[in-house]
């Protein structure tokens, strides 16, 4: 059930209508519905039930504590990126026992915070890391669980920024140096190397891709048991895609199917690591209308929403459905429009030649799909405050990130001595 629909003439997300939170809290402004990301992590959670799975909320999709702390209350562990992640991850209330860290250029100080913490798994990407890892390790007389990531060589055949399983790529260990690295990692002291970590993309909206990782995963890891490697956990990241503009996407169920006909036999633990599959459709940015512009060839919708406060869009030239926020009558005559914010750049463009039903000024869109990668990558370009974020949990709401003020980001600032 889409938790943000037209009720009564208005666009509500749960029982609240968006008129009530842009007039408590002004735009442009970010709403998630807590409804909806029960209901994404019920629906993955359970297409698992039958393995010894641990899933693991990507918090780069969303890092704001009380979502995080929605999917610590449903058993969620972390997949943190940073030490700011780890953090966030533990104050928000995931257990560091449920918590994995991931990335390819950990610091000292970064692993020197996991192993203070106790988490549960590191996923090495390269030799150097996995030699600093034994030597903090032996410093603080402790043992970390090692997976180490492997670099299977498939192409996710998503967006060319954020596929990650290619030889060219910057991610994970080649699969065909994965003996030497694995009997490296058991070698050095202070490691304990039984994971086999695999993350080829993200916003996967086809299998196929994910039965060629995991298939090169099982052949490996049964090569690395014959060589001696207890290999007993099965990182396999995330990567399940969502429909933003009403493309095909396969079911956790379908996601499922491929993973019991690929590892299903190897009496492994599972680690997976969705993120934007849980939070993108429970998101969306709501924005106004500031001016309607018609310059004889097209005509342009200024909107107060930006590509500082949605990067989306510009970064990946990414679509985003567009819902005005009080239901247009069927028989409205409908016109083209491009949806634009106020930065100074052309690609601050948010969706080009779409019809719309009589736009008019301080009117109220909705920016659908935007729970994922869209607060957490903003900015303040041209100055801009950072956006308020917004949690609805069936009647209620609350202010989950209160909007930034200029005296705040200019307090950041310092002049130099000699100003």
């Amino acid at each position: 059930m889409d938790e943000f629909a037209y009720k009564n003439g208005e666009m509500h997300v749960e029982n609240v209508p968006l008129s009530s939170i842009v007039k408590d809290i002004g735009s442009p402004v970010y709403i998630y519905s807590t409804r909806e990301m029960v209901n994404a992590y019920k629906s993955f959670s359970e297409a698992f039930n039958e393995h010894n799975a641990k899933i693991c909320f990507a918090v780069k999709s969303n890092s704001n504590l009380a979502v995080i702390n929605t999917f610590s209350k449903l058993g969620a562990g972390a997949d943190v990126v940073s030490a700011g992640e780890l953090e966030r991850a533990l104050t928000a209330g995931i257990s560091a026992k449920n918590i994995v860290y991931s990335g390819v250029g950990k610091t000292n100080k970064e692993i020197n915070a996991g192993l203070k913490a106790g988490i549960y798994q590191f996923n090495v990407e390269s030799l150097v890391e996995l030699r600093a890892l034994s030597d903090i390790a032996v410093s603080r007389n402790v043992n970390a669980e090692v997976g180490i990531r492997i670099n299977p060589d498939v192409d996710a055949e998503t967006h060319q920024k954020i596929s990650t399983g290619r030889k060219q790529d910057k991610f994970g260990i080649n699969i065909d140096q994965a003996s030497e690295a694995f009997a490296m990692a058991s070698s050095l002291p202070g490691i304990n190397p039984i994971s086999i970590a695999v993350h080829i993309g993200s916003q996967l909206t086809d299998v196929a891709p994910f039965n060629d990782a995991f298939t090169h995963v099982a052949n490996l890891t049964r090569k690395l048991r014959s060589e001696g490697i207890p290999i007993s956990r099965l990182d396999l990241g995330g990567g399940l895609g969502v429909s933003y503009v009403g493309e095909k996407t396969p079911t956790p169920i379908d996601y499922a199917s491929v993973v019991n006909s690929t590892l299903g036999d190897l009496s492994c633990e599972l680690i997976f690591e969705p993120g934007r599959y849980l939070t993108a459709k429970a998101g969306i940015l709501l924005t106004r209308i500031i001016y309607i512009k018609d310059n004889g060839l097209k005509r342009f919708v200024i909107i107060d929403a930006a590509m500082n406060d949605l990067l989306r869009p510009a970064l990946y030239n990414a679509p985003h459905t567009i819902q005005q926020v009080t239901e247009p009558e069927e028989s409205s005559e409908l016109k083209n429009y491009d949806i634009v914010g106020p930065v100074c750049e052309t690609g601050d463009t948010f969706l080009t030649d779409q019809p719309f039903s009589n736009l008019k000024s301080d009117e109220l869109l909705a920016i659908r799909d935007t729970g994922a990668y869209g607060a957490v990558m903003s900015s303040t370009y041209n100055s801009r405050p950072l956006v308020p974020e917004v949690l609805v949990n069936h009647e209620d709401y609350a202010l989950i990130r209160p909007r930034e003020t200029l005296k705040e980001q200019l307090k950041r600032d310092r002049l130099a001595p000699w100003q």
